[in-house]
Order: structure tokens, then C-alpha cells, then sequence
């Protein structure tokens, strides 16, 4: 069989943009858009419902860059309002940390070109040493309220608006963490999310609520659901949603899956909650960013993205407790919004890119406009295929397979994904990346290892005390059961992986020998410096991965790579940013020195610019062809 046109690296990374927080606002839809090939600077975007034809507006120009650092990973760096017949926006700005506001006036006609900027950008937060995220407007106040991070605790604050350099106002001082406010439809209530450490949001969390005073205080704070760590069960919440009944939605895990929940009365002093939705499928996500939705009312009914066995789909949860199934094609669902009857996803499969899905609900039509043009015709592109098989203590653990383009057979090479976080998953959309591979021969399983998403929390607490067993277990697990089918070469296994998932690659290097060379994008290689450098969010992280720091300083000597670089014994590529302040480039530089020690051949490419994550187009392409050119070569391929 002929090898189909290969993808270029510059085609598969350097021209997508990632779509983010997609809004609902009247006959518009507003969102985010991060564009790789402007070293990630992230834009607001704008046109009518439903019309991709007609070239949408840019509402934030150059240098404007909408993120922000809130505990690192961001989140919520947008809210926009319909204030009349003003288009109201804020924003927080990377340049200098600062939220700001802009209004546009020309909502009437459905021409983006005829939007006309009412006001200049206003920056209304003081600059200081904080970090501001996951805000809403509080249109009945005429005021931005949100979460602000700051020497070591967050606080709900609120800032004016339409008022210049103000230090924002202190609603409420969280014990520790807080995120996710929602405000009543009424603005009578505010609910939020709290946890403490050493949990993280995912293990156990709060729902907290509070009436506000006329001047826009908050009291009668109280806690309606969920747990803290030191709770006989632990139990975490997802994203407080209000209905106009006053009723107020959550996700929570107490039956072992994130399943929706309802409060009729939650200014009252009863806990009762109904579930009125069971189910063995998730309906929430873990909340490494502030701002995520999986579910959203249409202004009739509840709407929800669910997931089940790592498929997304949509449906229209009733008030009977029936779940109706929103038809459209997309198993890949992120950032729900809806209003009126119109909802707003963004959405891919195994053969459409990433995009904005329109849903009309109402008639049942629905419009997805990829993020960019189609790099591959659908023949072209390797589907995934679940692969089942026992992990670690023989458990029953998933991966996505993606076979080679070019027919699988017991000589195809074999790359193994371990995914970041290490709590996250594999997804099942179209990624370019992984066709990259398939299009040159090889074999892709995307491994989501004990620990990821989306199965329920039981396969999520596979990982308790065992980073660096389970997921190596796993991980190498799938690639020979591969082997065992008859579908890779056991002489031609690779291993990748980024942050966490870097860290899998270098411990199955370590304590496997399966693998014959990995690449790391900014790995965490020594558990015991990212326990004492790490920033706040995952300070405590490592107490439930691993176990009590520094009590159980042994076991992370144990399981950190670094301590057996001399069990490595095949080359290992390294990327990372200078500016990464969860794994910081000390630990890389460490681990690089020690496996060069060994004799080994190691390559190590680092990026001024470039913190955790990479953004910047052309360090996504040069970290692709690298990666691929080192493999080639000492896979001998």
C-alpha cells in the first residue's frame, strides 16, 4: 500500500486558533480566540447568530491580550452584557494584569462591520501585585464582580464600572480558594465554589451562597453542598447554576459521578436537594481554569453536556427527570452557553476540527464553523478506536487507538500520549497532531490512565498514592497490548508527553522497558522540588498523588525520575519554557545533566518566552519536527 501525503508540522500547529468561552448575547455570538500564529495573544470576537458567512469583528485589537494568571492557569478573562443597546465588554489584559471595559454601540442591523466602539478602552482595576479572573457583570449594580487572587488567598471583590484605576472592593476573604460566582437572575444571590488544601477543586469542594444587600454586600453566607478534605466522604461541586425559579443547579459527585443535583429553596436553611437527573456519565470536568461550563439553561429547559466513557453529547434535562437527546454530530463538547432558546458550544469529532457549534433549539438546526479550513480530506484521517484492556491490578482501563494511515500491521511504529494534568483525559476530537503521526506510519494510543476524567470518580481515585505507578502501569500496558494485537513493533515504541504527562513519560522510561525513546515538554522530573517550588494552586497537589510532604519524603524519592536517571537506557528530547513557573526550568536542566551522564543521547531546546504551556506558533511547530526527527533517527525509521 502506497503511504498517503504526509502533514506537515507548520499545517497541523501553526495556523489553528483555540476558540474558548463562546456567549449567547440576542442575535449575536461572542468569543475567544487565541491565535497561535501572534505568539497566542487571545482575542474577543463578534458576529451575528449563525451568519459564518459574514466575517466576524475583532473586538479587542492588537497589543490587547485577553488572559489571565489567576492561579496560573487562568480562566474567565471575559464577561460581556447586553446593557440596552450597548455591547458591554471587560477584560482582563496579560500586559499588565488590569481588567478593562469597552462598549459598542450598533446591535441593531446584524452587520459586525457597522459595531461602533461607543467608548476607548477604560482600564478600571489599579494595577497591583493580584491576579483577577472568572468575573460576571452585575448588571442591576452596574459592576464587574469576580475573584481575586492575592498574597497567598482568594476573595470575591467587585469593581465599578465605568471608573478608572479603583482597587477592587472585598466582597468576601475564602479560607483558601474560590471560583465559578453565579448571580440570580433577580441579583438577590451570589453562589461560588470553595476549597481548601490539600485538596484540589476535583476531590472536594464547596458550594457556597449568600444574599446581597442593597449596597451590594454580601451576608447570610452559608454552605450548601459538598465537603472539605478533612469530610469522612469527600465530595466536589461543579459550577453553581441559577434558574429563573431562583432554584439553583450544581454538579456534585457524592454517587460517584458528577450528576446534576437541584435546590428548589437555597435561601432557606433545608438541604434538600433533589437528583432529579441519575446517571453513570459525567456532567462536569475538573476545574483547572476558572469560568468552565458543561451546563447552561435555554431559557425553557436545562441543557447539559454529558460524558460518558469519553464521549461527549447534548441533552435537555426535564423537569420529570427525563433527558432528552439534543441531536448534532459533535462527541467533542466544551463551554456550553445558552439563552433563548439558542445554545453555543465548541465542538469537534474525530473528523472535524474544532469550531463554534450553533444549536437552535428550537427547530432543532444547528451551524459549526471550524476554527480554521479542513487540513485533511476525511479520507485522509486515522478515527479512533476505544481500546479496552487491563491496566494496573488487572483494572479495565481506556485508550483511544488511532490507527497508522498507512495500514496497521505488526511493523508500524507506536507513539503512546500520556495526557497532562495528570487529572484530565484523552479526548476524542480531531487533533491535528496526532494526524501528523498517523500520516507518516505510525500508530497513536492516547492513554487515559487511572486518574483521568470522564469514568466517574472511582477511576479517577485510581491514582490516590500511586503517580508513577498507575499511570506508568497503564501507559505501558496499552502499548503492549497493541504489541500482543499484532499492531506496533515492539522495537518502535515512543513516548510522549507534557507537564504531568511528561512526567509518566520519563517514570515508564524509568521503571518500563517498553518504550524506546520519550520526549518531555516541561516534565516534571523530581517530586520533591515541585512539592517545595510549585505555585499555589498545586502546592498540596502531590498529597493525594503521592502522599504527606515532607513526611513521606521517601516515597516521592522513590517514584521521582530523577533519582533513577540510570535506569534510562534510550534517548530522550526535552522542551521548555523559561518563563514556566509550575515546573521551573531548573528541574529539566537537572534531569538532562543526569541522563547525559548516563551516555545517552539527549537534546534539549529551550524558549525565552514560553512559560507552562506552549502558545507561540512557531515554537509549536519547531517542537513537533524536533520531536519527530529525533525519533526518526534513533528509531532508525
Amino acid at each position: 500500500m502506497s503511504r498517503p501525503q504526509t502533514l506537515s508540522a507548520r499545517t497541523a500547529l501553526g495556523r489553528q486558533p483555540v476558540l474558548k468561552a463562546p456567549r449567547v448575547l440576542g442575535d449575536w455570538v461572542l468569543w475567544l480566540e487565541q491565535r497561535p500564529q501572534e505568539k497566542g495573544r487571545t482575542t474577543a470576537m463578534i458576529r451575528p447568530w449563525q451568519q459564518a458567512d459574514q466575517a466576524a469583528k475583532e473586538l479587542t485589537t492588537a497589543p490587547a491580550n485577553v488572559r489571565c494568571r489567576i492561579h496560573e492557569y487562568g480562566g474567565g478573562a471575559m464577561a460581556v452584557a447586553l446593557m440596552e443597546d450597548r455591547l458591554l465588554l471587560t477584560w482582563i489584559d496579560d500586559s499588565d494584569r488590569c481588567l478593562w471595559q469597552q462598549t459598542w454601540t450598533g446591535l441593531q442591523g446584524r452587520d459586525a462591520a457597522a459595531l461602533t466602539p461607543e467608548t476607548e478602552p477604560m482600564r478600571i482595576s489599579a494595577p497591583g501585585d493580584r491576579a483577577l479572573g472568572g468575573g460576571l457583570i452585575d448588571q442591576q449594580r452596574l459592576r464587574w464582580v469576580g475573584v481575586m487572587e492575592h498574597k497567598g488567598h482568594d476573595c470575591l471583590v467587585s469593581l465599578a464600572l465605568n471608573q478608572h484605576d479603583q482597587e477592587p472592593l472585598i466582597l468576601h476573604a475564602a479560607d483558601d480558594f474560590a471560583g465559578y460566582p453565579a448571580l440570580s437572575a433577580d441579583g438577590s444571590q451570589l453562589a461560588w465554589v470553595e476549597w481548601r488544601q490539600p485538596a484540589m477543586p476535583w476531590d472536594a469542594s464547596e458550594l457556597c451562597c449568600a444574599s446581597i444587600t442593597p449596597e451590594g454586600q454580601l451576608k447570610q453566607v452559608r454552605t450548601l453542598a459538598g465537603s472539605r478534605p478533612d469530610a469522612e466522604q469527600l465530595i466536589s461541586v461543579f459550577q453553581p447554576l441559577w434558574l429563573p425559579d431562583r432554584s439553583l443547579v450544581v454538579a456534585e459527585d457524592s454517587s460517584g459521578w458528577w450528576n446534576l443535583m437541584r435546590h428548589a429553596d437555597p435561601c432557606s436553611d433545608k438541604h434538600n436537594w433533589e437528583r432529579q437527573w441519575p446517571m453513570q456519565a459525567e456532567t462536569a470536568m475538573p476545574q483547572w481554569v476558572l469560568g468552565m461550563s458543561t451546563t447552561a439553561w435555554d431559557g425553557e429547559h436545562l441543557l447539559a453536556a454529558i460524558c460518558a466513557e469519553g464521549r461527549w453529547e447534548l441533552k435537555r434535562l426535564m423537569a420529570d427527570g427525563t433527558k432528552l437527546q439534543v441531536n448534532q454530530p459533535f462527541d467533542d463538547l466544551a463551554d456550553l452557553h445558552a439563552d433563548a432558546g439558542r445554545a453555543v458550544a465548541i465542538a469537534s469529532n474525530a473528523c472535524i476540527g474544532q469550531g463554534l457549534l450553533e444549536l437552535d433549539l428550537t427547530s432543532g438546526d444547528w451551524r459549526h464553523t471550524p476554527a480554521s479550513e479542513a487540513a485533511l480530506p476525511s479520507e485522509a484521517i486515522s478515527s479512533p478506536e476505544p481500546l479496552w484492556f487491563n491496566g494496573a491490578a488487572g483494572l479495565r482501563t481506556h485508550a483511544w487507538y488511532y490507527p497508522p494511515m498507512d495500514g496497521t500491521s505488526s511493523s508500524a511504529p507506536l507513539l503512546v500520549k500520556s495526557h497532562s494534568g495528570p487529572t484530565s483525559m484523552a479526548r476524542r476530537g480531531l487533533s491535528l497532531g496526532i494526524q501528523f503521526w498517523t500520516t507518516r506510519g505510525w500508530g497513536v494510543v492516547d492513554v487515559n490512565y487511572g486518574g483521568s476524567t470522564g469514568f466517574g470518580r472511582a477511576y479517577r481515585e485510581r491514582l490516590n498514592g500511586g503517580w508513577g505507578v498507575v499511570d506508568v502501569n497503564d501507559c505501558a500496558a496499552a502499548a503492549t497490548a497493541l504489541v500482543q494485537a499484532g499492531k506496533a513493533d515492539p522495537n518502535k515504541i515512543a513516548i510522549e508527553g507534557g507537564s504531568a504527562g511528561g512526567f509518566t513519560t520519563l517514570a515508564c522510561l524509568c521503571f518500563t522497558d517498553v518504550f524506546r525513546a520519550g520526549a518531555c515538554r516541561y516534565a516534571v522530573s523530581d517530586l520533591a522540588s515541585l512539592a517545595s517550588e510549585t505555585h499555589r494552586f498545586e502546592a498540596r497537589y502531590l498529597d493525594s498523588l503521592v502522599g504527606a510532604w515532607p513526611e513521606d519524603r521517601a516515597l516521592y524519592e522513590e517514584r521521582s525520575p530523577l533519582r533513577h536517571a540510570k535506569s534510562i537506557r534510550c534517548p530522550v528530547i526535552f522542551f521548555q519554557g523559561l518563563q514556566d513557573k509550575v515546573v521551573v526550568p531548573e528541574q529539566t536542566e537537572r534531569m538532562a545533566a543526569a541522563l547525559k551522564d548516563n551516555g545517552l543521547a539527549v537534546d534539549v531546546q529551550t524558549f525565552a518566552e514560553e512559560g507552562h504551556g506552549f502558545r507561540d506558533s512557531e515554537v509549536k511547530v519547531k517542537v513537533l519536527e524536533a520531536t519527530e526527527d529525533f525519533f526518526r533517527h534513533h528509531l532508525r525509521l
